[in-house]
């Protein structure tokens, strides 16, 4: 029973030291990162990943991004797919959410590099 009681110790630890790897390894954001607005090619407005924030770009036809721990998403939009609504949070350098009928791109700047160069799904 006692060698049992310490697998279970080690296990645990293991466990635990492997969570902790993987979030400085996974956690979103990073110093200096950026979510960067450009709406019609040009660029609308820059906000710090690091200041939690919500904000509507534009007035009738409208998105609203939210910034929260380090991370940018579109949470509602009056668009007709809402596409970019289903994109989901971005938070490394070079990610992005585009908003197509309102031509709107939300694009990561100045943070960490992804881990990988592309996504299977």
């Amino acid at each position: 029973m006692e060698q049992n009681r310490k697998r279970d110790l080690l296990l645990a630890a293991g466990l635990l030291l492997l969570a902790g790897v993987l979030y400085l390894f996974l956690r979103p954001g990073g110093d200096g990162a950026w979510a960067v607005v450009t709406v019609d090619g040009e660029e609308a407005a820059r906000y710090e990943l690091s200041k939690d924030q919500t904000v509507t770009i534009g007035d009738a036809d409208y998105n609203v991004l939210v910034i929260r721990r380090g991370a940018a998403e579109i949470t509602s939009a009056n668009c007709g797919d809402h596409t970019c609504v289903r994109m989901g949070k971005i938070s490394r350098e070079g990610e992005v959410i585009v908003c197509l009928p309102h031509r709107l791109i939300v694009r990561i700047e100045g943070g960490e590099a992804p881990l990988f160069d592309a996504e299977a799904g």
